[in-house]
């Protein structure tokens, strides 16, 4: 297993914070460390909390600000190693077949005895599980890539636990075993972000392999640098007033919490349509960018008022 030179933006916590500044995600002292250390030890990093809360996007921007090659696979009930670690081109093998059975006299013409053809065929049968028949999945994909990369195993909760099994391996010791062919390693090391929503309880085996980050919604000052990041034209005003009102609505009893990408979603709303200060009217038009439950929207809907006045007061403190 070889190593890349550690990248700048991996050189220290305050250079992680930068770099990932550089490419407008908003990160935390935690976060930057957890990073960090991802790289120098040499271990996965787990991170946990509610959808929304930039777990996805941390794994995007860290491939974006270090230039690094990103691969993503995408958990569900049901995922296994020929979607996550490999497979065989089963129809290139079975073309091989096709024009070994057409050459197979030409093979063994010179051949003496039946032990001598057996002899000149073994070869070509190990030839037909090589890496020429392999095609590499998100996980041994990120291994071979000779650039640095990151590997993004998003929502590790949704798969069974069949296949956290298979990813103890990889997550060990950065390499994937193949019956046929036996052990490969990763050339460099990728960076490898599991996230998880904490639908079910992951196994002791995968978190001890691990370093646990727990990521939840941003107090209201980091909210409007990530808002101001991806939304730079918003007024101050305004992006304190819609910032206020989210963080009001995130107390409120309902199913499914407004998510930080919802609140830059909002901004970006709220500038089409160019206005300059919240409303109840605006607010009962748009709450839907931020609401995706009808029964949310409608437990909130007679106390729209009451909410707006008070992201206006606090816009204006």
């Amino acid at each position: 297993m070889s190593s890349l030179p550690t990248p700048a933006g991996l050189a220290s916590i305050e250079a992680v914070t930068a770099a990932l500044a550089s490419v407008g995600y908003i990160s935390t002292r935690q976060i930057s460390t957890a990073v960090y250390l991802a790289h120098h030890l040499r271990k996965p990093v787990l991170i946990e909390g509610p959808a929304g809360v930039g777990k996805t996007d941390l794994a995007v921007s860290l491939s974006r600000s270090l230039a690094f090659a990103m691969l993503r696979m995408q958990c569900y009930e049901g995922l296994d190693e020929s979607k996550a670690l490999y497979e065989w081109k089963y129809g290139k093998q079975l073309l091989y077949t096709q024009i070994l059975k057409e050459k197979i006299d030409q093979l063994i013409d010179d051949a003496d005895s039946l032990q001598a053809s057996f002899a000149k065929l073994a070869g070509f049968q190990d030839l037909f599980f090589s890496r020429d028949f392999l095609e590499p999945r998100p996980v041994l994909r990120a291994m071979e890539q000779e650039g640095g990369s990151v590997l993004l195993i998003d929502e590790i909760d949704k798969s069974d636990e069949e296949f956290e099994a298979l990813l103890l391996e990889v997550l060990s010791d950065y390499q994937v075993t193949v019956p046929e062919i036996g052990t490969i390693s990763a050339r460099v090391p990728p960076l490898v972000i599991l996230t998880s929503n904490n639908t079910r309880e992951l196994g002791d085996a995968l978190k001890r392999r691990c370093l646990h980050l727990h990521i939840g919604f941003p107090d209201a000052e980091r909210e409007r640098e990530i808002v101001r990041s991806r939304v730079p034209d918003i007024p101050e005003s305004l992006l304190r007033q819609l910032v206020a009102f989210v963080q009001s609505v995130r107390d409120e009893n309902i199913r499914k919490l407004p998510s930080i990408s919802e609140t830059v979603d909002w901004a970006r709303t709220l500038m089409l349509l160019h206005a300059d200060l919240l409303d109840p009217t605006l607010v009962r038009d748009t709450l839907n960018v931020i609401l995706k439950r009808q029964g949310d929207i409608s437990e909130l809907q007679p106390r729209l008022e009451e909410l707006t006045q008070a992201a206006l007061a606090e816009g204006a403190a």
